[in-house]
């Protein structure tokens, strides 16, 4: 069975209002693969409210230790993943310069030669969906798509990254849509 390209790989997803209650309610998700298989994301805005060293047990160096530990979805919270990039990554399978781990090993082997453009970001669990979920998420104009980029993914505050984001695509909607608060009882 031939694969479906990555059409959102890439992309940034953003709750359009209609998630209202969800877990992804003003989420603001990168999509790391997308194909025949279904998709895998990791929600950028969401810290856990603890430092990387608080919650894995493991010799890290200093830098992995004191970085903030993100929520990157609610599917397998004890899962690791990060995002890494570097001035050069040829193996980079996300954007350009900007690659997906897994593995705890590979990451600590990856901070043995830190370069001092290499960043990394660290999450417990990922966003997922089966074949065709997205597909009729998209149709039911539940996410807005944005192109990601190095600067969203590691510049901007966590905090920021919706409204930014909203604020970049343009139109009164979007505007409309990046004051709307969380609990929409506060109006």
């Amino acid at each position: 069975m031939a694969k479906k390209p990555n059409v959102l790989r890439g992309q940034l997803l953003l709750a359009s209002g209609q998630l209202g209650g969800s877990f992804f309610q003003h989420t603001v998700v990168l999509i790391c693969r997308h194909d025949a298989e279904g998709a895998f994301g990791l929600v950028l805005n969401r810290t856990v409210g603890r430092t990387v060293g608080d919650l894995i047990i493991a010799d890290l160096p200093e830098t992995l230790k004191t970085a903030p530990l993100y929520l990157g979805g609610p599917v397998q919270p004890g899962a690791l993943s990060y995002l890494h990039t570097d001035s050069f990554i040829p193996e980079a399978d996300v954007l350009p310069n900007l690659a997906l781990g897994h593995s705890l090993d590979d990451l600590l082997e990856m901070d043995e030669g830190l370069s001092p453009t290499k960043k990394v970001r660290l999450f417990a669990g990922y966003a997922g969906w089966s074949p065709g979920q997205l597909e009729g998420e998209m149709k039911q104009k539940a996410w807005l798509t944005f192109p990601a980029s190095l600067e969203l993914v590691f510049e901007t505050p966590p905090e920021q990254l919706w409204h930014k984001v909203l604020q970049s695509k343009g139109g009164w909607k979007n505007k409309l849509l990046s004051q709307m608060p969380e609990d929409l009882s506060w109006n």
